[in-house]
């Protein structure tokens, strides 16, 4: 094949101008058709020969055992017993492909198919200040849809296994729907034991019962794949936006409005992924998502109690209202519960105290503000000294 031919004629046909056969032939000497003949066929590539390979008949087991997690050298050693006489480095190349092959079709079906799957993490530990100087640390729920790119965000004060089960819950009616598959980091509440190269992964016993009640299929994210985690690691990120609000809140109180605030905004912003905003997409993405369970099950999952971590000073904040508990709760976290106008305080679901719901800024239980003074400033002072101040300093308290 005249390669020199081929490569004058590519020209013209680039231009889209036909050219002069004659010409050509006279200058490459050779005969015209030869000329007409590449620039309307081009030269037909030559096909490739294929070689046996020495894996050939080792293919479907060497696939499998990566399937369960085996290393190169472990199959290696395991089809050499077999017959393999090929070299180490023929496998491990081949394993190689293999595992890039099935790392690119899981991404792109990640990337692509609506109400497929969603991407689980944690904010954790996120950290701002009231306008008095207050420090809150909480810990912010995270979910990203795979297709339109929707982004749930739920502030909890804690990241246990309830916490967790009762911000899915709340995502999925939020959604009105389950996505298929969820994508988890190796976090504790979900996996008992991550997948490596030696072991599958083993999902907590409590969190793979929820899953089937709730209808998704759980996915592990291999450590170091930021592939099928990526989306929910970018939101993380972008959470660091809220720290404008830095000495700008109250309290707790204003912690709920902020993220959920910040959750429509961003979702209302285009996505450099998939040129639009997600709420744009979410429909389409609403009408391939799995049904919701019943509205029991639902339910049963849900935590409808409001955390509080205790003060410094012993006590919590409800209505930017303060409420006492006793000093050794603090630091704690409890939970709220407001019945029939009475505030009832929590610790591991057992009620600690309970009060009246209150106008007043400042409100103390005696026996609580008994505990905080002889803790603090009056420990050297006698009970009934104590009490003495109390009886004639809570009404002081009141018409704060």
């Amino acid at each position: 094949m005249r390669t020199d031919i081929y490569e004058k004629v590519s020209l013209f046909k680039m231009e889209k101008i036909k050219p002069n056969y004659k010409e050509i032939s006279r200058r490459f000497d050779c005969d015209a058709r030869t000329v007409k003949r590449y620039y309307e066929g081009g030269i037909k590539e030559r096909k490739k020969q294929i070689k046996p390979s020495k894996l050939d008949d080792y293919k479907d087991v060497i696939e499998s055992k990566l399937d369960l997690g085996v290393s190169a050298m472990a199959i290696y050693k395991f089809i050499q017993k077999d017959g393999y006489q090929g070299r180490y480095t023929i496998l491990r190349e081949y394993a190689k492909k293999l595992k890039m092959e099935k790392t690119k079709r899981a991404t792109v079906r990640v990337e692509t198919n609506p109400g497929l799957s969603a991407q689980v993490d944690w904010k954790e530990d996120f950290s701002i200040h009231t306008k008095g100087g207050e420090r809150i640390t909480f810990q912010i729920f995270l979910m990203v849809l795979g297709y339109s790119r929707y982004k749930y965000l739920e502030p909890t004060l804690t990241r246990d296994q309830k916490v967790l089960f009762s911000a899915m819950s709340k995502a999925f009616e939020n959604l009105n729907g389950i996505p298929k598959e969820i994508w988890f980091d190796n976090m504790k509440t979900v996996v008992d034991q991550p997948k490596t190269q030696y072991s599958q992964v083993s999902f907590n016993q409590n969190f793979y019962y929820f899953s089937k009640d709730i209808g998704f299929h759980p996915i592990a994210c291999r450590p170091y794949r930021p592939q099928t985690k990526g989306k929910v690691e970018a939101l993380a990120r972008l959470t660091e936006r809220l720290r404008v609000y830095d000495y700008e809140i109250d309290g707790y109180e204003d912690i709920f409005k902020l993220v959920k605030d910040f959750q429509d905004e961003i979702n209302s912003e285009r996505s450099q992924a998939t040129d639009y905003p997600p709420t744009k997409l979410l429909n389409k993405e609403k009408e391939h998502l799995n049904p919701l369970p019943t509205k029991d099950i639902l339910n049963s999952y849900q935590q409808e109690l409001i955390a509080r971590k205790v003060s410094a000073e012993a006590m919590v904040t409800y209505g930017k209202v303060k409420y006492s508990v006793s000093p050794k709760y603090i630091n704690q976290i409890v939970h709220l519960e407001v019945l029939d106008d009475i505030l009832h305080i929590y610790y591991n679901d057992l009620e600690i105290r309970k009060h009246p719901i209150s106008t007043n800024k400042f409100n103390y239980e005696p026996n609580d503000l008994k505990e905080i003074l002889k803790s603090d400033v009056f420990k050297t002072k006698s009970d009934e000294e104590i009490e003495n101040y109390i009886e004639g300093n809570l009404k002081v308290y009141d018409n704060f």
